[in-house]
């Protein structure tokens, strides 16, 4: 008697068994199909962010080469730093390149006010099949705002400036860029900052 109750429970009990390793399994794929939203939108969000620098930088760099173009005039100096200059090439073509090399797409890239772009990105790949309905054909998005901000602050000579003999003469100033100060000499590359030195570019907060 007592072996064919031992041989019921065990029968009973499977079932049981069954049910909580099937249970068991469904919340490991479902994990699985979380863990893999996760990293496909962790993908989108660097690809974003690296596609909005890379336009951002792209117009430092050219904004830096217009300030060694007109380092004689400093005159103009306070336009270029603010970037409210004409003449800037497109930066968007370099968002496209960033967004590719992490496996994405620019599907719009937009100068920002302040100086900078937004750009928004969708991933290439598909989340991928998994126990959630549609994520075979479900592909991450991102946006990311990078800025361009001068570092530097300068002061014009004053108008009475000149040599001593009634000729007026504008003598470079002094740049004060966060932690260096420079003395911009046109004949001595050492003393010209480079497009870091000038502007910082990072993504907006």
């Amino acid at each position: 008697m007592s072996r064919r109750r031992t041989f019921g429970d065990a029968g009973q009990a499977f079932p049981v068994y069954i049910t909580v390793v099937g249970g068991l399994l469904f919340l490991a794929f479902a994990y699985l199909a979380v863990g893999q939203a996760a990293a496909n939108r962790n993908g989108a969000q660097t690809a974003a962010d690296a596609a909005a620098l890379a336009a951002a930088q792209d117009t430092r760099d050219q904004l830096a080469g217009m300030w060694l173009d007109d380092v004689r005039d400093p005159a103009k100096w306070q336009d270029i730093l603010d970037g409210n200059v004409p003449g800037l090439g497109p930066s968007c073509w370099r968002a496209d390149e960033l967004a590719a090399q992490n496996d994405a797409h620019v599907e719009a890239c937009t100068p920002t006010d302040p100086l900078g772009y937004t750009v928004d990105v969708e991933t290439d790949k598909p989340v991928g099949d998994s126990i959630v309905p549609g994520t075979e054909d479900k592909y991450a998005k991102a946006s990311a705002t990078a800025v361009i901000e001068s570092r530097c602050t300068f002061d014009l000579p004053g108008e009475d400036a000149g040599d001593g003999d009634g000729n007026e003469v504008l003598p470079l100033p002094q740049l004060s860029c966060e932690d260096r100060n420079w003395d911009p000499d046109p004949e001595d590359p050492s003393t010209l900052p480079d497009p870091e030195d000038l502007f910082d570019v990072h993504l907006a907060d």
